[in-house]
């Protein structure tokens, strides 16, 4: 009987297992794509970082990457990432809130569905709309030009770190708009009206219960945008080319050598960059697990 018991404990075991592995037959494409696109690559990207011209270890890369030049591109993609970050997550919250809000729900699931669509709209595509809609012969600047006396130009430059930011902010804010959605759906009506009853007043009711409770996804969603802007490229790019000293501008130009040839450098720099947003990305992750207590 023991005998029995324990073959079929065993039999249901390789029941279980084969169950289990049929549910992740169909992921296996997802683990071939994630393994093959970014697992080697950042395994080949490591170990080219680390590998002198000659084929032996070095960290001269890593150093090399903190030259001045190099050195400013990471300050200016950080300052540029924190003010697109800050004021996405300002404009984004103020205008998800405001979503969430309103009680015309056809106007909520378009602003939602518009929202979705401009996150994912970026790199060339977008800096050529900008540059057909505020450039210097752009579409908004003749209008204001011709029909209102205001002109743009040279005050304003559409391929200027300030145009880059406005640039940015075009995917900034609707991502933080589709990020806080979730918490603030978690704010129950109740607790407004609980506030209220015992003499909270509205701007009370904010501070205490409502900022509080979006914190977590605030900062959650500040990493993210951050890690975002810091990595984009195309934008950057076609919009202002190497005027700007941006880490990923400099990555471009040490792979296609237009100054000098280092991929050795180049990779040492991506990998700096990797190890800032998997920073962002495990922050967000913690905030957002803390944020999802108040969905339940």
């Amino acid at each position: 009987m023991k005998q029995l018991g324990s073959s079929g404990k065993t039999s249901g075991k390789v029941g279980g297992l084969r169950k289990d592995l049929s549910n992740l037959l169909p992921l296996l494409p997802f683990f071939i794509f994630t393994i093959g696109f970014e697992l080697v690559p950042i395994v080949l990207i490591a170990a080219s970082s680390l590998r002198s011209p000659s084929g032996g270890l070095t960290l001269q890369n890593y150093q090399h990457a903190t030259v001045p030049l190099l050195a400013r591109s990471f300050g200016n993609s950080i300052r540029l990432s924190i003010t697109t970050a800050f004021l996405g997550v300002l404009l984004g919250s103020l205008i998800g809130y405001a979503i969430h809000t309103t009680r015309a729900g056809f106007f909520a699931r378009a602003t939602i569905a518009l929202a979705d669509v401009a996150t994912n709209f970026g790199g060339a595509p977008l800096a050529f709309a900008f540059i057909i809609t505020l450039g210097s012969t752009g579409v908004v600047t003749l209008v204001l030009a011709q029909y209102f006396g205001v002109s743009l130009y040279p005050s304003f430059r559409i391929y200027s770190i300030t145009g880059l930011v406005l640039a940015y902010l075009y995917f900034q804010i609707p991502l933080m708009v589709l990020l806080i959605q979730p918490s603030l759906h978690g704010l129950k009506r109740e607790w407004k009206e609980a506030a209220i009853n015992l003499g909270a007043s509205n701007l009370q009711y904010f501070r205490r219960i409502v900022l509080p409770i979006l914190a977590p996804s605030l900062i959650g969603g500040f990493l993210l945008l951050f890690a975002n802007s810091f990595g984009a490229y195309a934008t950057a790019w076609t919009l202002t080319g190497p005027d700007i000293n941006l880490v990923t501008v400099q990555i471009a130009a040490l792979v296609r050598g237009e100054v000098q040839l280092e991929p050795g450098t180049a990779d040492a720099m991506a990998m700096l960059s990797l190890i800032i947003m998997a920073v962002c990305v495990a922050g967000y992750q913690w905030t957002n697990a803390r944020a999802g207590r108040w969905r339940r």
